[in-house]
């Protein structure tokens, strides 16, 4: 099987305009398809940005809104896969969602974040409650997260028992916390054997200062590609061969013993 070539926009795009956003994309796709990426993942919230306060209610949409059929007509238009972040309104409710769409421009994934970060999240989202949301692209079974979900191991280690490969990891991580794009992201890669594309916001809006350093995370927990702290397109594959032959050399998943962790739970 040949190697998925995925592209992280490291971009904050224009918050609370998702008009300037969609061109952003729209643009950012036209160079992904050009380096012969099928998929990019852009950042968490970037259809309306994350700094919105109080025009979360106003800019939020239900799953198959104006922007999802944007975003699909970019997606046919340059002939991949796109994975965005939006604010989804679901009736009297609201969440942070991420949304894959094909080539094809169907969608193929809606996840929820079910690990809110911080007051201003807590006060607009409802947590979502599926953990394990997955799609197949090109042959590679792809899973979401978004930002903070990551940074608990088992939210990472359930997606690998169900057989993710590659996990789409929009985020928002912001100072002081550089350590997890560089530190944290490619231990979840390595302890749960399988590639972590991590895209991040960068740059400042209102009290939040965006640290960059968006990664693509390989089995082998070294970054495969990684971003700086301004605004970038990064581009990198996912080898399933590569995948299978790191899962046969570090056997983690082979080796649990579930019964000793009740506990856990």
């Amino acid at each position: 099987m040949p190697p998925l070539r995925t592209a992280l926009l490291q971009s904050s795009g224009r918050p609370g305009a998702v008009a300037e956003n969609l061109k952003v994309l729209d643009e950012a796709a036209a160079r992904a398809a050009g380096a012969g990426a099928r998929l990019l993942v852009s950042p968490e919230l970037f259809l309306t940005g994350y700094a919105i306060g109080d025009a979360v209610p106003e800019l939020a949409e239900p799953a198959d809104g104006p922007g999802a059929r944007a975003v699909a007509e970019i997606a046919v238009r340059h002939g991949l896969a796109v994975l965005y972040g939006y604010p989804e309104r679901d009736g009297e409710r609201i969440h942070n969602t991420a949304q894959l769409i094909g080539p094809d421009g169907t969608s193929l994934a809606n996840y929820r974040k079910t690990h809110l970060f911080g007051p201003f999240e807590r006060k607009w989202f409802t947590p979502g409650e599926l953990p394990v949301v997955q799609a197949e692209l090109d042959g590679v079974r792809i899973g979401l997260l978004i930002c903070y979900d990551v940074e608990f191991p088992e939210n990472v280690r359930a997606h690998a028992l169900a057989g993710t490969e590659l996990l789409l990891v929009p985020t928002a991580l912001m100072h002081p916390f550089p350590f997890v794009a560089e530190s944290v992201v490619p231990v979840r890669a390595f302890e749960s054997q399988m590639y972590i594309a991590y895209v991040n916001r960068t740059g400042t809006e209102g009290e939040f200062e965006f640290t960059g350093l968006s990664c693509l995370a390989g089995p082998d927990g070294t970054a495969r590609a990684r971003a700086g702290r301004g605004e970038e397109l990064v581009v990198g594959d996912v080898d399933p061969g590569s995948l299978a032959a790191s899962r046969a050399a570090n056997p983690y998943l082979h080796d649990r013993r579930p019964g000793l962790y009740g506990s856990l739970a």
